[in-house]
C-alpha cells in the first residue's frame, strides 16, 4: 500500500510535534530540577498538546514522571488526545474530498 502524499504530510507533521512536544517535557523536566531556571509555562504544555502534539506530552508525563500529579494534565491531556484524532480525521476526510 503506497500512501498517497496528503497523508505522507500529515503523519510527518503528526509525529514531528508529538516529537517536539516530547522534547519540551524533558526540557521543562530538566528545568524543574534547576534552582531558579525558567520553566516551561504549563499553557504553554497545553498549547502544544491542542496543536497535535497531545501524544507526545502524554508518553513525556509518564516517562519523565512530570505533571502526573497534576489533575488537569491526567484528565485534559487525554481529553487533548481524542481532540487530536478527530483533528486528524477531519483533515483527512478534507483532502479526501478535495480529489
Amino acid at each position: 500500500m503506497v500512501l498517497d502524499n496528503k497523508l505522507f504530510y500529515i503523519l510527518v507533521f503528526l509525529l514531528a510535534m508529538n516529537f517536539i512536544a516530547f522534547l519540551i517535557m524533558f526540557v521543562d523536566k530538566y528545568k524543574s530540577s534547576k534552582q531558579g531556571s525558567e520553566r516551561i509555562s504549563e499553557g504553554m504544555l497545553f498549547f502544544m498538546a491542542t496543536i497535535l502534539g497531545a501524544l507526545g506530552i502524554y508518553i513525556g508525563m509518564f516517562v519523565f514522571r512530570h505533571k502526573t500529579k497534576k489533575w488537569y494534565f491526567l484528565i485534559g491531556i487525554p481529553l487533548l488526545i481524542i481532540q487530536n484524532v478527530a483533528l486528524i480525521y477531519l483533515v483527512y476526510l478534507f483532502c479526501e474530498f478535495g480529489r
